[in-house]
């Protein structure tokens, strides 16, 4: 059975040639090229390749591989989150973010690439992302970077 490596090698062919709008349909995808994988697989590839959801022409979303700020490409998160994000709220050290159906993990990989200093990590659902930030006052500072980006 191929590994890792070959594994992510696909995954990243796959999304390139194909409409991948969900996790089971990567998952099939890759079931139909010889790899067994779990849905908890498919989301831990998700998030190691930087994938996020673009909207098509026709209003669906698929998976597209998230640019690097590295590249100077901040502009295209900052866009994501300009497209996704619903509202955020705090929770002491907690940030909770509401985005569009299907695109916290989008949003959420943009947060990660932006590399604020005051966020610890980030669990992403369909529409919600749970972000761990250092302190409650973090926690407002965020909120105000991420308010001015978004401007």
């Amino acid at each position: 059975m191929p590994g890792r490596k070959q594994r992510l090698q696909a995954i990243r062919s796959i999304i390139e040639s194909s409409v991948i709008e969900t996790q089971e349909d990567l998952a099939k995808a890759l079931t139909n090229t010889g790899y067994q994988v779990t849905q908890a697989t498919v989301s831990r590839d998700i998030r190691e390749l930087g994938l996020g959801k673009v909207r098509l022409p026709d209003g669906r979303q698929k998976y597209a591989v998230m640019s690097s700020t590295e590249h100077g490409e901040t502009d295209r998160f900052v866009r994501v989150m300009k497209e996704a994000l619903i509202s955020m709220d705090q929770a002491q050290n907690i940030l909770v973010i509401k985005t569009v159906s299907g695109m916290a993990m989008a949003v959420a990989t943009a947060l990660d690439a932006l590399k604020f200093h005051e966020v610890v990590g980030c669990i992403a659902g369909d529409d919600t992302i749970m972000v761990a930030v250092r302190t409650v006052d973090d926690t407002t500072r965020l909120i105000a970077k991420i308010q001015a980006l978004l401007r």
